[in-house]
């Protein structure tokens, strides 16, 4: 195959991978914004209510405890809402992938690949999800979550807050950022294109754990804004957007801390409204 004829195949990958991508996030979103107006009740009282984010107006009063409908709804938001959030993010990682496994096999097909790939990363954030819908329901259970799937403890969104922008400091922070960064070096360090379905599955779950790592403290920031707030995910998911994405990522990132830092710091001598 010659230099332009490749070239061009390349350009149509990245279309083609591209727009699944976007079709993707577009959904994922949509999901989202279906849940948000179905909990957004019109300023009516909720006290000793609950929503359950089902898309179709299922309130439940605050002291039942959950069903496992109940959990299977919350997993369900936090996963698709993880897709709206990263994906983006993790396009240029995706495009890489499906570049190099077109430069390594020139005739072949790399989407399967690349597919299975993009699987390994929605896994390791599937992980997550299962994690944060375990963590709302013990929130919710120790009465300290509001109907907006907020923190209504002045107290503990402090912590949140300051534990948040502390972490985006530490080294661990620096080093998943690293990774997510830097597409092509990653998969220089860790043998480059897989073939195989399995060796894909891992590399990619392996880049996703990087993904969490870099993001799963303000991800928690959702309790403090709302999990359901549309324009909190909205600043969540553009912040991490430029902290991978800009060549000042990581200042943008130490930034990021100071401010939430500063907010929990605010909170703590504030007084509870």
């Amino acid at each position: 195959m010659t230099g332009s004829a490749l070239e061009a195949v390349l350009r149509r990958d990245r279309w083609i991978v591209g727009g699944a991508i976007a079709i993707m996030v577009a959904l994922a979103w949509a999901y989202v914004l279906w849940l948000a107006n179905d909990m957004d009740m019109g300023g009516m009282d909720m006290t000793g209510f609950r929503m359950i984010p089902a898309g179709i107006g299922i309130m439940l009063p605050a002291s039942e405890p959950w069903r496992a409908i109940e959990f299977a709804y919350v997993f369900l938001m936090w996963a698709v809402m993880m897709v709206g959030m990263m994906a983006p993010s993790a396009a240029p990682m995706v495009l890489m992938y499906a570049r190099v496994g077109r430069h390594g096999r020139a005739r072949g097909q790399p989407f399967a690949a690349t597919g299975w790939f993009a699987a390994g990363y929605l896994l390791a954030w599937s992980g997550f999800s299962l994690l944060a819908t375990c963590l709302q329901w013990f929130v919710e259970r120790t009465a300290l979550l509001d109907s907006r799937m907020a923190i209504d403890n002045h107290l503990l969104g402090a912590i949140v807050l300051i534990a948040a922008g502390v972490y985006q400091w530490t080294p661990l922070k620096s080093a998943c950022l690293a990774q997510c960064q830097s597409p092509l070096m990653f998969l220089m360090r860790h043998g480059g294109f897989r073939g195989d379905l399995q060796g894909c599955l891992l590399l990619g779950l392996r880049h996703g754990g990087y993904c969490v790592g870099c993001c799963w403290a303000l991800m928690a920031l959702l309790f403090v804004g709302g999990v359901m707030s549309v324009m909190w995910i909205a600043i969540l998911t553009l912040l991490v957007l430029f902290e991978k994405l800009t060549p000042v990522g990581r200042w943008i990132a130490r930034a990021a801390g100071i401010a939430c830092s500063a907010a929990g710091a605010w909170m703590l001598v504030s007084p509870p409204q």
